[in-house]
């Protein structure tokens, strides 16, 4: 980030222009400042000065001050790149979607604030300075662009250490020369080669979590603030919530597929693993690789058994084939900005093949099907071609709700060799999934050594009766990690203070406090205030609770996580009239979003509106198919108003799209069997007992149901 000046300012402010949907928009200076003309809040056309410079190379996007404080990051961008490489052009960052003044991501709006999204990592010594009273920003820097400090802590106690060693009269000889902390862990280490498989192995064991690790992660990660006491080489999740390997963010064997950067692939790799650290491949200061080309790699690995035809295969091949072609495989992000994966996986076309998920082989080629890429591997290397990271399967069946889900989820959790944020992803993936036989790998992953563990088995617990895991959660209370601390007081909200036990009360409240004030740092989303509108309700704080829903809304009033939640505590308030007047506004915002239409349905059927509730179950069923529960409950709806042959053909519809939902199975058989179809309700009961062996009561159904056939 630097300030807008001519030698900071890399696009063509000549009176250039660039279109977009309609919205013709003008470049130019005047004054020796730079403007832009291009539709505002509003939706109409206004000049901004820009006033600040972002970024360099592959674009440089620009920044608009205004009035209250906030910076927005204009979304038509610069190409930097040379002309012959396509660059040297104005470009949008959404070029094929239109984004209306109206729409969260348009450039004056919440997800393109600066304050929030970008400072953290492009500015040093940033502390927010949100008034939520006034809403306003009053953010600082203490230098503009990334310095020293950024990954070495404040450096007053260096800079005195460093005068200490001129004086003849005593020199300061802390070990650690007066930095916060020293990010030496490659200092003394050797690697040597493995004689049974002749890969490198470190001379000491690293350790779980590392501190140049987590230092690159703060600005290398997918994740978000709730404290700015940072300091380098803590773990990040004592400060920020680390993304998980969730749906959406990453394709099901944990390759990115969203912006996650290189924190959550890296975590994942094998080299991770075995102890490799950032500054074992790039330079910290320069940002350049230790070695050109494939000589990074070839570090450790040795020539003779990766640098050769009989491992890559591909031989005289133009251009040439490297590890990272095949190892480290290349998305493009903000149009023109292409990022290798650091997960540093070996190619799986088999996974393709059975799962949809991408491949390196077939990035290439494009013109084969996967099948073809996974012969060629197995014809190569063998069938034993698993690789380090062997969850997709697990994750697939959880986003697609497989029967073995919870099973699958359950091995990945429990497994000594799957990487800490794989165990974590499974853990708070069996959220939806907790039964009395997995809950003891909650038990264990409150006790991990890595604190992302301990809050995804927090997050596998959230939901469950307070009371009753009041003697598994309140230790970690005390955690050495915040963001553990403040996930359990999350979690234990529900339980009213006087039945607390008494010797856990203060540390309760302790914790309670961190996590309001984690919400309150980030007073400026809707995220964090409806956040905390849910721990207030949990806590029977109505009306507080109803206060940070509306403050969530009206920061952002299709932010149907707040409208749902505000119709919900009406809803307990017996307030239904209300609940829906909340939910007609935001759906007036957000008509796409099914979850508002569904939660409205459920509002108007307590209305005893049903007919008009039906109209809202059959919008959120249309809208999100891929959610088996709008379908189900569109569906017993249906049968409630005496549709009942509708309801029948909805939830077969359901199930050939959710095959194990058992829900919509469950239905099939009660409506089958009491329309009078056995056979059908019978059949329906099979595919229940086949997913639920040991369910007593499907059992005994299913009996019932072949006595009456016969």
């Amino acid at each position: 980030m630097q300030h807008a000046t001519a030698a900071t300012v890399l696009g063509n402010f000549d009176d250039s222009g660039f279109d977009y949907f309609g919205v013709h928009s003008r470049f130019f200076k005047k004054d020796n400042k730079f403007f832009v003309e291009t539709d505002g809040p509003d939706g109409r056309l206004v000049s901004f000065e820009v006033k600040y410079t972002f970024g360099i190379d592959p674009l440089q996007q620009y920044l608009i001050e205004f009035p209250d404080g906030r910076l927005q990051a204009l979304s038509i961008a610069w190409d930097t790149r040379p002309k012959d490489k396509g660059g040297q052009r104005w470009f949008h960052l959404y070029p094929n979607e239109e984004i209306k003044h109206d729409d969260v991501l348009h450039w004056t709006k919440l997800n393109q604030n600066w304050n929030f999204m970008c400072a953290e990592c492009h500015s040093t010594g940033v502390r927010k300075n949100y008034d939520a009273t006034d809403d306003r920003f009053r953010t600082i820097w203490m230098e503009i662009s990334v310095g020293c400090e950024a990954c070495h802590g404040k450096g007053s106690r260096h800079v005195n250490w460093a005068h200490s060693q001129r004086n003849w009269f005593g020199k300061d000889d802390d070990p650690r020369k007066g930095l916060a902390v020293l990010l030496n862990e490659r200092d003394g280490i050797t690697w040597h080669p493995d004689p049974k498989t002749g890969n490198p192995q470190r001379s000491i064991a690293p350790a779980v979590t590392r501190r140049e690790v987590e230092t690159c992660g703060l600005c290398h990660a997918r994740r978000g603030e709730f404290s700015e006491d940072w300091t380098p080489g803590q773990p990040l999740s004592d400060t920020h919530a680390v993304s998980l390997l969730a749906r959406g963010l990453y394709h099901a064997d944990g390759e990115m597929l969203d912006e996650v950067y290189n924190y959550g692939p890296f975590k994942q790799s094998k080299m991770f693993a075995a102890g490799v650290t950032c500054s074992d491949c790039h330079e910290p200061h320069s940002a350049k690789l230790r070695a050109q080309g494939d000589g990074v790699c070839l570090q450790c690995h040795a020539s003779d058994k990766y640098e050769v035809a009989s491992h890559s295969r591909h031989e005289g091949v133009t251009p040439a084939v490297t590890c990272a072609s095949c190892h480290m495989p290349v998305s493009t992000y903000m149009v023109v900005d292409k990022r290798h994966d650091h997960s540093l996986r070996i190619p799986r076309p088999d996974l393709s093949v059975k799962l949809g998920t991408p491949n390196a082989c077939n990035n290439c080629h494009t013109d084969k099907p996967a099948q073809w890429a996974a012969d060629a591997i197995e014809r190569w290397h063998g069938p034993v071609r698993k690789g380090f990271q062997n969850y997709a399967e697990a994750f697939q069946a959880s986003w697609t709700d497989r029967a073995d889900a919870a099973a699958l989820l359950a091995v990945v959790a429990a497994s000594p060799t799957a990487p800490a944020i794989a165990r974590a992803s499974a853990l708070s993936e069996l959220h939806a999934r907790v039964s009395p036989a997995n809950i003891d790998l909650a038990r264990k992953g409150l006790a991990d050594p890595d604190p992302m563990v301990r809050v995804a088995a927090l997050d596998m617990l959230d939901g469950l009766p307070g009371d009753r895991i009041w003697p598994l959660v309140s230790p970690l209370l005390s955690d050495p990690s915040r963001g553990v601390r403040i996930r359990a007081a999350s979690i234990l909200a529900a339980v009213p203070t006087a039945t607390q036990p008494a010797a856990d009360r203060e540390a309760f409240e302790r914790a309670a406090a961190e996590f309001i004030a984690a919400q309150r740092l980030n007073a400026d989303r809707p995220e964090a205030r409806s956040t905390l509108g849910n721990f207030y309700a949990r806590r029977r704080l109505t009306a507080d609770a109803e206060s940070e829903y509306k403050a969530a809304l009206r920061l952002s009033p299709q932010y149907a996580p707040a409208a749902i939640n505000l119709a919900d505590l009406y809803r307990q308030l017996g307030r239904d009239g209300d609940g829906e007047s909340v939910l007609r506004t935001a759906i007036a915002s957000s008509r796409q979003d099914a979850g508002l239409r569904h939660a409205l349905g459920l509002s108007l059927i307590r209305l005893k509106r049903p007919n008009d509730g039906l109209d809202e179950f059959r919008a959120a069923s249309e809208l999100e198919p891929d959610r088996a529960r709008y379908a189900y409950v569109y569906a017993v709806a249906l049968h409630s108003s005496g549709r009942i042959g509708e309801s029948i053909e909805v939830l077969k519809a359901n199930l050939a799209r959710h095959p194990d939902d058992r829900d919509s199975l469950s239905a099939l058989v009660t409506f089958n069997r009491d329309s009078g179809n056995i056979g059908a309700a019978l059949e329906y009961a099979e595919r229940l007992s086949r997913l639920l062996p040991n369910d007593r009561e499907v059992t005994r159904l299913t009996d019932d149901l072949r006595s009456r056939l016969k």
